[in-house]
């Protein structure tokens, strides 16, 4: 089709602000979905996606629409909005013209908008204002029109209005982007060599990496010989086709148009996001690519059995195929065998990766307590045989540690640096007071505080990393009856006050459960876990000893009694003494067993320690 003819867009917004009942309507009324096979979250085909009804990854659909008799390509990207998922929305802007600003009416302007919003200014799109859940009860259109007018600096009547539920306003939408979202531009359009900017991936089993590609110049066809430009990788393409929503093959993909290609590649680290595909001896330049993401979060993951070490690998190596912001690597541990270090860009992130292996990939997994990456200068102890000596680490220099039970040994140090964040916080003002309480708890420096609309402050804070990971979404929300967002950004490393806590089960330190902490917390922290773990692990047949070791001494303990077992229940009358000789067995074997014993930790308890909250 010609390029005047086609739009492509996304539709960005605040978690939980109405993208994907929009995307419905919007399938509905162009007939790309038949009535009779619309359902909610048409476009969120994963499990997890629609248990949660949350968009976890970006799903491009192309729709038709006729518009003042013309007919016109609709290319839409559907993003996610949840924070940690910001990666796929700066992809998904990368490979369109403009983007639909989605405010729900009932909320208002919203942290994340701002950050959305700061990064399709960036990416230079068209920005198509529109509120929300007009239709709610509750919703006060005029004042956020005014919010969004406000901060795109229009007036208050361009904002569109629009209801996903009832289809209000839809078409008004529709015919906006029509009218105000340029055509695509192509260098040498379809006539032209062939070039393509691939945004994101899928898997097939039997056909390979499915690449999604924007389409700049020229076009493709099934058997075309193509190559991967930062790769080098020549393939043959298995066919081509567009997103309706579902896969469909068509003879073609030309400039202009975002569809998908199959590769037949099944080997990983081959094709890579923001990578041009070319076609071979092309004349034209590859595209400057994507900024790789900076993992926030790392956790380690471990199987349950060795014996799923490598089918552990084979499903990682699958999941990074269609999560370019999951990095891993492989790392040893006395205690829990072979694993990978894992980063992840945030904590919902690191569960729906988790989840989504023991879903998709039916493993059970042994995780451990997440973690961000800390900077440490070890104490110089010239030539000491001290632990730090040992590790092979020159005294003075930092070394960047990834995981809690890879921490220095108390007093091995001489600093520690952390990383930070700079976050925006925005609530009505009444619950300024609870979240003032909650920065003081999570050591939070507050900064600038400002009014913002009619009924919402602005707090501008900087508070460590670590903090920020510690539950501090969930907390906010709590705080702030749910009415609080949030979104933050990192600024660099900062001198920390810090130290490993390790939890020991049966005098045997527990990988997984080490944490690095807040001194201030530590002891807290010791009680809090040690009292934990002890409400939810299995006796054994013998007394465990479970305690919290921080600061280079035990912190918090608890002791676990045995399982009980009348060794003399079958007995009746007769004389004491027999009862006393079996009684004394079994004291011995409990003694016996409680030094050569190990304990057996199921599954569930790493599971329970590791999502904190009540067991």
């Amino acid at each position: 089709m010609d390029l005047k003819h086609i739009r492509n867009f996304s539709i960005i917004a605040h978690i939980d602000h109405g993208k994907s009942t929009l995307a419905d309507r919007m399938l509905e009324v162009t007939g790309t979905v038949e009535a009779r096979k619309m359902k909610e979250q048409v476009l969120d085909s994963m499990e997890l996606e629609r248990e949660r009804g949350i968009t976890i990854k970006m799903q491009p659909v192309r729709m038709e629409y006729t518009y003042e008799g013309a007919k016109y390509i609709l290319n839409l990207i559907d993003t996610p909005g949840h924070i940690d998922f910001s990666y796929e929305v700066s992809r998904a802007m990368r490979a369109v013209e403009g983007t639909i600003l989605l405010v729900d009416a009932t909320q208002g302007v919203q942290a994340q908008t701002l950050s959305v919003l700061a990064m399709a200014r960036e990416a230079g799109l068209i920005i198509i204002p529109a509120v929300s859940k007009v239709d709610s009860p509750i919703a006060r259109v005029r004042e956020v029109k005014e919010e969004v007018a406000a901060l795109l600096d229009i007036s208050a009547d361009e904002v569109l209005e629009v209801s996903g539920k009832t289809g209000q306003g839809v078409v008004e939408v529709l015919a906006s982007i029509v009218k105000n979202i340029p055509e695509p531009v192509s260098e040498h359009g379809a006539g032209g060599p062939f070039r393509a900017l691939v945004f994101d991936f899928g898997y097939s089993t039997h056909k390979g990496i499915i690449v999604y590609v924007r389409v700049l110049d020229g076009k493709a066809a099934k058997n075309d010989t193509l190559v991967f430009s930062q790769a080098g990788e020549k393939f043959g393409a298995l066919g081509v086709g567009i997103f309706h929503p579902d896969m469909v093959d068509t003879d073609v993909i030309s400039a202009g148009e975002i569809g998908y290609i199959l590769t037949g590649i099944k080997k990983p680290g081959i094709a890579t996001v923001g990578d041009t595909i070319l076609t071979q001896r092309s004349p034209l330049p590859a595209l400057s690519g994507y900024m790789k993401p900076r993992p926030v979060v790392w956790a380690s993951v471990y199987p349950e059995s060795q014996d799923d070490f490598m089918p552990l690998k084979q499903s990682l190596e699958i999941l990074q195929l269609s999560d370019s912001s999951l990095s891993f690597e492989e790392e040893v541990s006395g205690v829990l065998g072979r694993g990978f270090r894992c980063g992840f860009l945030g904590m919902l992130h690191m569960e729906i990766v988790t989840e989504r292996l023991r879903r998709e990939f039916a493993l059970e997994l042994i995780v451990t307590t997440p973690s961000i990456t800390y900077e440490v200068e070890m104490r110089d102890f010239r030539g000491s045989s001290d632990s730090a000596r040992r590790d092979g680490t020159e005294g003075g220099k930092r070394q960047v540690i990834y995981s809690p039970h890879l921490f220095p040994d108390y007093g091995t140090t001489s600093k520690i640096y952390e990383q930070w964040a700079r976050v925006k916080i925005i609530t009505p003002p009444k619950y300024v007071s609870p979240i003032m309480s909650l920065l003081y708890e999570h050591e939070a420096v507050v900064g600038h505080t400002e009014l913002f609309g009619d009924n919402r402050t602005s707090i501008e804070v900087e508070m460590p990393l670590r903090e920020l990971m510690r539950n501090f979404f969930d907390n906010l929300k709590s705080a702030s009856s749910g009415f609080g967002s949030l979104a933050y950004e990192l600024i660099g490393y900062r001198e920390a006050d810090v130290a490993r806590l390790d939890i020991l089960v049966a005098d045997e330190i527990v990988p997984a459960f080490s944490k690095v902490v807040s001194r201030r917390r530590i002891e807290r922290e010791a009680e809090d876990m040690v009292e934990k773990l002890h409400s939810i692990l299995p006796r054994q047949l013998f007394n465990v000893k479970i305690q919290g070791q921080g600061l280079g001494r035990i912190i918090s303990s608890r002791s676990l009694t045995a399982m009980k077992k009348d060794v003399t229940g079958y007995l009746y009358g007769g004389d004491i003494t027999r009862k006393k000789k079996l009684w004394a067995k079994q004291k011995r074997g409990k003694k016996k067993l409680q030094a050569q014993g190990t304990v057996d930790i199921p599954h569930e308890v790493f599971l329970k320690m590791v999502r904190g909250g009540e067991a």
